[in-house]
């Protein structure tokens, strides 16, 4: 009883005093992302985990599909789509994982522009064109 005499009966609680917000880095986004897609039914099961709101571990992911998380990282992820052309347009066997010295790939950016590339351009030449291209 004496503990309740001895409590204050008005208590004062500042601003300072609540849960301030927690900013999270683009490394630690991409991070709790990539392990809300392991598994199934896995983006709950994660945002608890890490103390995050299940919404915003949604807007995330979806950030993340769309390429905008993390942005102003140099290397960005964008959805890719192979065709195949006719069976009958290429005379003869080939190996299917040997892509034919004639071939081409059509790349689309983000902005909206589309690059029809040769197969055995170099990579670095590659990533130096696109850089051209999304600057223009």
């Amino acid at each position: 009883m004496s503990d309740f005499n001895n409590r204050p009966q008005i208590e004062v609680l500042a601003v300072s005093d609540g849960a301030r917000r927690r900013h999270w880095s683009d490394e630690d986004k991409v991070r709790i992302v990539e392990e809300s897609f392991i598994g199934h039914r896995q983006c709950a099961a994660t945002a608890r985990r890490h103390g995050v709101c299940r919404s915003l571990l949604t807007i995330w992911r979806r950030e993340y599909r769309n390429g905008e998380l993390g942005a102003s990282r140099s290397a960005a992820f964008s959805p890719v789509s192979v065709t195949q052309d006719s069976p009958g347009s290429r005379p003869g066997q080939v190996d299917p994982f040997e892509p034919a010295r004639d071939t081409q790939v059509e790349i689309a950016l983000p902005n909206g522009r589309r690059l029809i590339v040769p197969t055995e351009l170099e990579p670095e030449k590659l990533v130096r064109l696109i850089q051209l291209v999304e600057r223009a």
